[in-house]
């Protein structure tokens, strides 16, 4: 198997562990397996003939079923003297020669090598908590005494994070061979909370030290050893298993769920699988039972396939009962749409609903046929906002496009420009992403490619353009007044520059907090600043604070386009400090007479919206919205005005922006500032959803 899933790092939180415990209570080590389970891979590394300590050997069956089947030198301790006495009591006819004694497993009595092997079924889990891990590390210390050249120390274990990793380093720096079972649950056999698989620490002890680690890994008690450099990869791999187990519990129990499939060697993501069933009550046909759909590369931040809502659109469009969403990873390499259909073929199948005939056909689903394309051109890290990587991909237009993505929101794409050949204009008419036929992979370098200034990709900055149109920009008695514009939040640059290159009369200034943004900008998006567009470099609200309290200085449009980097809140854009009563203030106080404040709002939570509208609304008397389709974003224009204005006012405004599209449409195709780019934007169809706030 070469590939694993992968899902959050939950696995490795002791809040996680703690929990399961607490929920699973006494019944906790039954989830270790019985005789029957483990029998497998303890006959493969304990022999019959060996003298084994048994360490922590509490009430478990287990030391019982290996007497009864030839093991007969078996050493059982526990500090528990209650335990003792009864094992002894309940095997003093059926087993005289099994004998359980009250050992402390930390300082037994034994002499050093007299034993062959130590088995350990949860007793390793159940000190790790103790004393931060002293206890444990004792433990480890005394079996590794006793036990003889060539001697192991087989521990089940349900693979607790800080559990796995003090004993797997304890035995890595004494120079011993680490080798790690993942035994797979029984489809069926799970209890109704949890589906962990349980784990088999082999640990072999050598007469020298090995100079370099050997971490193995094996799926099942007699899968091919998989060999590991780092204790972290053991550490990732463990998780993978854990997650992907109980992805499918999650899925037998009719919750839809997602996890990534991981190279084994490299731990890295490959493939993000997301499954979504049709509602109990759909009309499915009997032959559509499952099916994958692979996104293709690029794509995957689409609406359609990163939005809950989007999937399942999709899967209802696809009316299979149940479909399993595919997108493929950055700095992955894949062949071809055989290759991968090879690939994700034996993993998949597992994710199959309940009662699929086994000969069902499963039909791979794509766009176009084809895997997409997408070509990585830089990668770094922000101080501010972690590692960023550009791409170009191809869209599903057949066009070529630009991305900033920050990696840890990686289905974001933070900033995206269309490219067009340097030694062309720009004289695409913008297309329909949704409907256009996909053509062959790009031919042209990445080297002879341009941003094309006057396509805005996103569909809010295009309505924060139109948003000018409140302003009159563009009618016959506004020709050549000047108008100023803030703009808080630079991205890849595409919205400052088309407003610099099409909007008569415009001077931008941008404020942006994180310089290797505007480093991006520059080197990878065309940006190019000017004596009539600045960036200063900084904090927005710190900015908007010294220019209220310099004064002497009005806009006519202040514009935030500024993303939250804190994703626990339900506002993803504005970070909330940027619209409290405070701030507004502030921003109303920096506007002309005619400004206009514009606000990019991403917010999924709906009482936090709400109070941001009211919020806003307490200080811009009228507000004119617009949502974005098939997203969360919407805008919102909001004009100072006089303070007790009604809503036929409110409704004035409206209608007067929308007639003044056409002069404003008119003067960004007339106005080209230095580009030989013209503007693919329509004011009028942008400003006819506008609605009274």
């Amino acid at each position: 198997m070469s590939l694993l899933p992968r899902t959050a790092e939950e696995f490795s939180s002791a809040e996680y562990w703690e929990r399961f415990f607490k929920k699973r209570g006494e019944k906790s080590f039954e989830w270790y397996g019985d005789y029957n389970k483990l029998c497998g891979v303890l006959h493969k590394y304990i022999r019959a003939q060996h003298k084994v300590l048994v360490v922590g050997c509490g009430n478990s069956e287990l030391s019982e079923q290996l007497y009864d089947v030839g093991y007969k030198h078996l050493t059982n301790i526990d500090i528990s003297e209650t335990v003792v006495t009864h094992m002894n009591q309940r095997n003093a006819e059926r087993r005289p020669g099994l004998t359980f004694q009250q050992v402390d497993a930390t300082q037994t009595p034994y002499e050093d090598a007299s034993y062959q092997a130590a088995l350990d079924k949860g007793t390793l889990d159940a000190m790790a908590s103790e004393e931060e891990g002293a206890l444990a590390r004792n433990m480890l210390t005394e079996v590794g005494r006793v036990l003889s050249v060539g001697g192991r120390y087989v521990c089940v274990t349900l693979a607790q994070e800080s559990v796995i990793k003090l004993a797997v380093e304890h035995f890595v720096q004494l120079g011993w061979a680490v080798r790690l079972h993942c035994l797979q649950e029984e489809n069926g056999k799970e209890e109704e909370s949890f589906a962990l698989p349980v784990f088999v620490l082999v640990c072999t002890k050598f007469r020298q030290p090995m100079p370099t680690p050997i971490l193995e890994m094996c799926l099942g008690e007699d899968g091919a050893p998989t060999r590991l450099t780092q204790v972290a990869e053991l550490l990732s791999a463990v998780r993978e298993h854990q997650a992907y187990s109980v992805l499918k519990k999650r899925l037998r129990t009719g919750t839809d769920a997602s996890s990534n499939l991981c190279h084994t060697k490299t731990g890295l993501p490959r493939y993000t699988l997301t499954v979504q069933d049709c509602p109990p009550a759909a009309k499915v046909p009997r032959s559509n039972q499952f099916a994958i759909f692979i996104v293709p590369q690029g794509s995957e931040t689409a609406w359609l396939y990163s939005s809950s809502e989007g999937r399942r659109q999709l899967a209802a469009s696809a009316n299979f009962r149940r479909l399993v969403i595919v997108a493929m990873h950055r700095n992955q390499e894949y062949a071809d749409m055989q290759a991968v259909q090879s690939e994700l073929s034996p993993m998949v199948m597992d994710l199959a609903p309940p009662g699929m005939p086994a000969n069902q056909q499963v039909p791979f689903l794509s766009v176009g046929g084809d895997l997409g394309w997408r070509e990585e051109v830089s990668r770094g890290v922000s101080e501010l906002s972690g590692e960023y990587c550009v791409e170009n991909v191809k869209g599903e237009d057949g066009e070529l496009y630009r991305r900033l993505v920050f990696l840890s929101n990686a289905n974001l794409v933070q900033s995206e420009s269309r490219l067009v050949p340097s030694n062309t204009a720009s004289s695409h008419k913008k297309k329909n992403k949704k409907k256009a036929k996909p053509t062959a992979v790009p031919v042209t370098s990445s080297t002879s490619l341009s941003v094309d200034s006057g396509f805005l990709c996103c569909a809010h900055h295009e309505v924060m353009v139109a948003g000018l149109a409140m302003l009159g920009v563009g009618m016959p008695q506004n020709k050549g007044v000047p108008v100023s514009v803030l703009l808080v939040g630079l991205g890849g640059g595409g919205l400052p520059q088309f407003l610099r290159d099409f909007v008569p009369d415009v001077t931008v200034e941008v404020v942006e907090l994180d310089p290797v943004v505007m480093d991006v900008a520059k080197q990878w998006f065309g940006f190019r600043p000017d004596d009539r567009l600045t960036v200063t470099l900084g904090d927005g609200l710190e900015r908007i604070c010294a220019l209220e309290k310099e004064g002497g200085r009005l806009f006519d449009a202040i514009m935030f386009d500024v993303d939250n980097k804190d994703s626990a809140v339900g506002m993803s854009c504005p970070p909330a400090a940027f619209v409290e009563s405070s701030i507004l203030q502030k921003v109303s106080s920096l506007l002309t007479s005619r400004g206009v404040f514009i606000l990019n709002l991403v917010c999924r939570d709906s009482a936090l919206r709400n109070s941001v509208s009211e919020r806003v609304s307490a200080v811009f008397p009228t507000i004119l919205s617009r949502k974005i389709e098939g997203e969360v974003n919407e805008v919102f224009l909001c004009s100072r005005g006089e303070k007790n204005k009604t809503p036929t006012d409110a409704d004035r405004v409206l209608l007067s922006t929308k007639q003044s599209a056409v002069s404003l449409q008119s003067a960004l195709c007339t106005n080209r500032t230095g580009t030989n780019s013209s503007p693919h934007i329509d004011i009028a169809e942008l400003l006819k959803d506008l609605k009274v706030e």
